[in-house]
Parts: C-alpha cells; structure tokens; sequence
C-alpha cells in the first residue's frame, strides 16, 4: 500500500444564536503507527516533520484569545502486529493554558501501531466537552484507514447530525486514486514538502479562528436592497441544522448590515417575511466579502372596524386561490407582506371572505369591516337552535345557540337573519320556532324567541 502523509481538518460548529466571538476548540488527532517513521522527501522522518509542523502551530495559537487546544494520538500504544484497531486515547484533554502539555506530549511520541481513522474521528466528535463552542478537528496521518473503518461513512453521518461539517483534507504527492478515496471525507488540497504543508496549515487555522463577512440584500420591485427589519434563520445545507438567526438591520450609510459568518458551510437562507423567501445555496469565500440579494418587496395590509368593536377577530391570509394559511391577523391591526395578491376570510359573524387584495410595494392596503350590532337571544327554556343570515333568498348557516344556556349574546355582521328554534321539552319537528329579526351595525336587540 502507497504510504502518503495526509491533513485532514474536520470542522464543526455549534449553533450560537447570540454571540459571533464564542469559544473555539481544537482538537489535534495525531498519527502514531508505525509507518510515521518512514523517511518524507529526504527531508527526514514523517512523524518528525509532522510532529516539528505541529508544535509551532500549538506554539502559535496558545495566546490567541477564546481558542483552547485537545490531542489526540492513535497507533502509539500498541505495537504491530498483531493490529490493534481500538488504540487511540485522548491525551490531553480541553482546558486553558495547556500548550506545554500537548508539546511535551507530542515530543514523546514513539510511533508503534496501526492506523484506525474512523474510529479515531469518530471518537474525536465526542471529546469536545460542551456543545457551546466552535469545535475543530485536525487529524494528522500518514496513510488510508488500515482497520474494518470507513473513514467516508463516520465523516457523512456527523455531518449530517451537525458534528462536523466537510473537512478538508491535505495531502503530499497524492495520486488520482488516492484522491477519490478521500474526496467522500473532504475538500482536497496537496502539499508537495514540508514548508508547504505548514504554510497550507497556516491558512486553514486562520480561515477557521477567523469569520468571513457577507451582507443579505432585501430587494425591493425597483431591485434596491431597501427591504429591513425581518429575521433570517441561516441553515447549514448539509446538516440542516440551525447556525445563525439575525434580524436583519441597515446601517448609518443605508445599507444592509454586515454579518460575521463560519465560512465552511454552504448556507441555506430562510427570510422570514409573509410569505417567506429563501436563498438556497450561500457559499462564503474565506477572507472575502459576498453579497446575497433575494426579491422581498414588501406592502403592508391594515384590516380595521371602527371604535374597536371587533378586537377580538382574527382574520386567515392565504395567497391568491390557495388554501395555505399564510398568518392570522388581528382585526385593527397591520402586518407586512411581500407584494401581491391576497384573500382574507375574516373570523367574523358571519365570516367575511375578501378575495384578490393587492398588497403594493410600501403601501398599506386597508380593508374596512362593518362594525357589528349586539344581539341577546333569549329563550323560555333549553333547547336546539341556529342561526342563518339571508342572501339571494337563501338561508347560510351563521351560528348554533348553546343548548345549555336560555340566554346569550352575540356580535352579528349587519344583515337579514332567521333563528330557528325547538324546545328540548318538545319531540316533534312541527314544534319548531322561527324567528326573523335584523341586525344594524353599531345596534343593540333583544331576541325573545317564545
């Protein structure tokens, strides 16, 4: 088998909705087997350059602020054969001010065993002590899964659950098919020496303590990012899990604010306006600023009865001919919504269906409710009873009158109606009362129903 010194850099992020300068975690995982002391490039042994490599990075990185450092060595405590496919061990664990200890540790490193990757990174995923960090992994070998692991398979199953998003992976004079077996596990960079593989090192480790900017641009009809103050719910595409929830802000200069972002994720982006709009697919460039634009013109609608008569109403918004119920709106109030075409079925007594409303960019479209008449229905006795309003000559069902109550009040729409009424005393149809009566906006009646 073709022995290659490899890199692998698994990053996972936590979700943090309230801080962008939250904790970062590193985790080193080196290779100690056996075949680490094989000779690189004539430049010496593999685990002394990979080992020379690391030590200045852990030297580097043990006064940057908010960063704190873990090891984990496998193949170093068996020798082979016989192969040892469980020997990995964290070494030392999370904690500050623990550089030293992981130099020390590295220094000491007399390569022995076999090469189990899968387990060792799926292992790593659980020695992050909190899920309230940005948790890095870096595995450091030499050569492909030696034990019954599928590096690939441990790699896409915590990805999917949010553990880890897509490593990177670096490697020296890597050929064709060793490509294709890593390019499942990550994204693919080749280090041709020593000096390159620690510059490579260099800029993964900045890229990863260090957020990448973008703005979201909230277009308006004329195509101007004028549209602000929704909220924005970020999804990592792979995982789908939640990474970032912002409302969204113009700054002092007009426009869309600036965010800090992970940039190892591509992004799906969910606009939270009514209803909502999505950007699919956001892929940050490390160290670059993107723009996002998305069309959300938006148009407010104001549904209102006068004197506030009909406070408690709500009223169901669905988009033109559809039966999806985008938001229920309180009677005398207004919402916002992106521009178009609406219908409105309005909770009312009877209900008040208002169809193809037209939602304008910035404008507030107003739908008036006639204010209702108060109406108190009151019986000699328990019994069954409805209420119908008349239309064209045709009796629409309104309202069941309680069977446990002899009296109750209702707020009616303005309208011809009819109750009808039996007494629960009576057991024959023809005992039936009907009683017209009508009702005027802003009014009060008494309904004796004998």
């Amino acid at each position: 088998m073709i022995k290659k010194l490899i890199l692998l850099i698994f990053i996972s992020f936590s979700i943090n909705l309230i801080s962008q300068n939250r904790l970062t975690r590193i985790l080193f995982v080196f290779d100690g087997s056996q075949s680490m002391t094989g000779i690189w490039n004539k430049d010496g042994r593999k685990i002394d350059i990979a080992r020379r490599i690391l030590i200045k990075m852990v030297d580097s990185l043990k006064t940057v602020e908010n960063v704190q450092l873990g090891l984990r060595v496998y193949g170093h405590q068996s020798y082979v054969p016989p192969q040892d496919c469980s020997d990995t061990r964290l070494e030392v664990s999370f904690k500050k001010n623990n550089s030293e200890e992981i130099i020390d540790f590295l220094s000491k490193i007399s390569p022995k065993g076999t090469t189990p990757i899968a387990k060792s990174i799926e292992y790593a995923a659980n020695d992050f002590p909190d899920e309230n960090s940005r948790n890095i992994i870096i595995l450091i070998t030499d050569g492909v899964e030696a034990c019954d692991g599928d590096p690939c398979a441990v790699s896409i199953a915590l990805q999917k659950k949010g553990i880890i998003l897509k490593p990177f992976v670096i490697g020296i004079g890597l050929d064709m098919m060793f490509k294709k077996t890593f390019e499942c596990v990550g994204n693919y960079y080749n280090a041709a020496d020593p000096k390159q593989l620690g510059d490579i090192l260099n800029v993964v480790i900045s890229e990863a303590l260090n957020n990448t900017t973008c703005q979201i641009n909230l277009l308006d009809t004329d195509g101007n990012p004028t549209e602000t103050n929704v909220n924005m719910t970020f999804y990592d595409s792979f995982s789908n899990k939640i990474k970032y929830n912002f409302i969204h802000s113009i700054n002092q200069r007009g426009n869309p604010d600036t965010l800090k972002l992970d940039a190892f994720s591509t992004y799906k982006i969910h606009i939270h306006t009514i209803p909502p709009v999505f950007i699919d697919s956001a892929k940050l460039t490390p160290g670059k600023h993107s723009i996002f634009a998305v069309d959300a013109p938006q148009g407010y609608l104001n549904i209102l009865s006068s004197n506030g008569s009909l406070l408690d109403v709500n009223s169901i918004i669905r988009k033109k001919n559809k039966h999806e119920t985008l938001n229920v709106q309180n009677v005398n109030t207004t919402e916002k919504y992106i521009t178009g075409s609406y219908d409105l079925e309005i909770l009312t007594l009877p209900r008040i269906y208002v169809t193809d409303v037209e939602i304008k960019q910035n404008y507030t479209t107003k739908i008036q409710i006639p204010n209702p008449g108060l109406i108190t229905f009151v019986r000699q006795s328990l019994g069954f009873g409805s209420i119908y309003i008349i239309n064209n000559g045709k009796m629409e069902w309104v309202y069941n009158l309680s069977p446990y109550l002899t009296k109750e009040t209702l707020k009616l729409q303005p309208g011809n109606y009819i109750v009808e009424f039996r007494l629960k005393s009576m057991i024959d149809s023809k005992s039936t009362i009907q009683q017209e009566f009508k009702v005027i906006s802003n009014g009060s009646q008494l309904v004796r129903i004998n």
